[in-house]
This record gives C-alpha cells, sequence and structure tokens, in this order.
C-alpha cells in the first residue's frame, strides 16, 4: 500500500480529464461502477453533475465513502 496517489485520465462527456486517487480509491471507484453495471467514465460524469463546488476527485472519494457507509447501513439493518 504506498498511498500515493495515482493519476488516470477519464474522459466525461467526451472530454478527457486527469484524476489523482489513491489506489484503494481506484480500486473501490471501479468496483463501485461494476455493481451499478456502469463503467467508470459514466459513474464519473454522473458524479461531476452533482459535485458543486467540490473537486472531482473529493467528490469521487465522498461518493465512495458514501455508498460503503450506505452498504454497512444495510448490513445492520
Amino acid at each position: 500500500m504506498s498511498g500515493r496517489p495515482e493519476k488516470h485520465s477519464l474522459t466525461l462527456r467526451g472530454h478527457r480529464t486527469s484524476v489523482s486517487l489513491e489506489p484503494e480509491f481506484w480500486a473501490a471507484f471501479r468496483a463501485l461502477a461494476a455493481q451499478k453495471g456502469r463503467g467508470i467514465n459514466a459513474l464519473a460524469a454522473e458524479i461531476d453533475a452533482a459535485r458543486g463546488d467540490r473537486g472531482l476527485a473529493s467528490a469521487i472519494r465522498v461518493q465512495v465513502l458514501l455508498e460503503l457507509q450506505r452498504e454497512a447501513n444495510d448490513e445492520r439493518a
């Protein structure tokens, strides 16, 4: 576990952008996209459209965290 962010390119609505996330967040983001039946570009575009003034990398991290918390709460219920 290096903990150093890794930069990857994404395509959002036809435009390329780079996002830096820690490897663990990339893995969780890919798993979330697969769970939702979407590619990471499509899921990133959804997050981008709803992020407000938050940076895209931060918005992805928060979305991953919220989904994991939701799953944990569902398991407890």
